[in-house]
């Protein structure tokens, strides 16, 4: 899964999330459908980008609360 906005860092994602901003992901191909609560798994940058980085991320109500 991605990120609506196309983080370059998984340091950067942590610390929009620890700043209270709203970041939601998504699921390129609608495929799967995202889960609004839980854990999902992000990477990044977005394609057609090599994935460098990967996180686990809680969500709570379809935004991501914490990044891991």
């Amino acid at each position: 899964m991605y990120t609506d906005r196309n983080f370059k860092s998984k340091k950067a994602l942590k610390e929009a999330v620890a700043a209270g901003e709203a970041v939601t992901f998504f699921q390129p191909g609608g495929m799967v459908l995202e889960p609004t609560d839980g854990e999902v798994t992000i990477e990044g940058p977005h394609y057609p980008k090599p994935h460098t980085w990967y996180a686990l991320c809680k969500v709570k109500d379809g935004k991501i609360i914490k990044v891991t």
